[in-house]
């Protein structure tokens, strides 16, 4: 049936074609540029993206059990979302940032479902941790028309500022360390900050490490606050002067 405008006009009805495939709304085809910009380099070489990696995941697990709220068993990313963004880290070219696994793929790896995989590459994606791209490309088939097909997604990583502001501070301006320097330095940063939100008989605990030692700390500890406090010159010290 031709159009009131196309009769009017006296124009040839429109040619349309339908590919009938399953592509998925927005995707570029792969050899978009704007498919390649999610692609980021890791590293000029093994060491440099050993170490930056090594950070990132750190970064991730600090991010996670920081996110942990009170009788729950998961953080924001959970352990799945962990498994994945490590999954992803061993796969990538750290030379072009080029990653593009398919979900069956990083099922298979990780021995997980494909509902876990998906679910959980979505919370990475929504903390900032992960990002995508859908990608489609031309299915030469003469007689039905021009096609087209979904391919695999292009992924890339990122970070959120809290995480990013983590991983600094572990690379830091110094000289690049192996992965077991950096990962020491990853546990002395978490001490560090465990140790900042802790009480006064926690950090002894967590010191001393013998309990029959820490509460005979804690004890003279509290003694001697209790002294200062109750003396004339700890109440007010600038009283014998006026």
């Amino acid at each position: 049936m031709r159009s009131i405008g196309e009769i009017v006009g006296g124009l040839e009805p429109a040619k349309r074609s339908r590919s009938f495939q399953p592509v998925r709304r927005n995707s570029y085809y792969a050899n978009d540029r704007r498919a390649e910009r999610i692609w980021q380099r890791l590293g000029s070489n093994n060491r440099d993206a050993r170490r930056l990696i090594a950070a990132r995941l750190k970064a991730a697990e600090f991010y996670d059990r920081r996110s942990k709220k009170e009788g729950k068993r998961n953080g924001a990313l959970g352990h799945i979302g962990l498994e994945v963004l490590r999954e992803l880290y061993r796969i990538v070219d750290f030379k072009t940032g080029r990653l593009e696994p398919a979900i069956a793929t990083i099922c298979e790896r990780i021995r997980r479902s494909r509902a876990a995989v998906v679910a959980a590459m979505a919370r990475l994606k929504e903390h900032g941790f992960l990002d995508w791209v859908r990608r489609s490309e031309a299915v030469d088939n003469p007689g039905a028309g021009p096609q087209v097909r979904q391919i695999t997604n292009a992924y890339g990583f990122g970070l959120p500022a809290a995480a990013a502001a983590w991983v600094k501070k572990i690379l830091g301006n110094g000289p690049a360390p192996d992965c077991e320097l950096a990962r020491r330095e990853a546990d002395r940063v978490e001490v560090e900050a465990m140790l900042d939100q802790a009480s006064t008989d926690e950090v002894v605990d967590f010191i001393v490490g013998d309990p029959q030692l820490a509460e005979i700390l804690k004890k003279m500890g509290s003694s001697l606050s209790f002294n200062s406090a109750s003396s004339p010159s700890g109440q007010n010290p600038a009283s014998d002067r006026i």
